[in-house]
């Protein structure tokens, strides 16, 4: 029996000698500009998602309305100060008929409505 040898398989025949630089792939279209992107990659410039707007939270409203059998809650919360808790279902709808009002009421609101326009 005789014995073949095959070259290997998906190794170059011979070793690079040193290194290179890369260089770009001409365009396919058949100009010399260089090829820049890779194709499938996005290259319009996005938003930056650090952008600050300026907008602040300024009043919140907490609900938890758990279920049944469970206590609700309410927290309304402002920025001049105003920091209230409710527990039970008449004072946390009590507290949220509140939030409202002084929404309209309070200064620091009153003079962000404005602003937004």
């Amino acid at each position: 029996m005789s014995t073949r040898e095959h070259p290997p398989a998906n190794s170059p025949l011979s070793a690079p000698t040193g290194i290179r630089s890369a260089e770009p792939a001409p365009a396919t279209d058949g100009n010399a500009a260089p090829k820049i992107v890779a194709e499938g990659v996005l290259s319009s410039v996005l938003p930056d998602p650090r952008f600050d707007d300026g907008r602040r939270p300024v009043a919140w409203l907490h609900i938890n309305a758990p279920g049944r059998g469970a206590t609700p809650s309410a927290r309304s919360w402002c920025s001049c100060g105003r920091d209230l808790f409710a527990a039970g279902q008449s004072r946390a709808l009590a507290l949220i008929d509140d939030h409202v009002r002084h929404r309209t009421a309070c200064p620091q609101l009153a003079s962000q409505e404005g602003k937004a326009a």
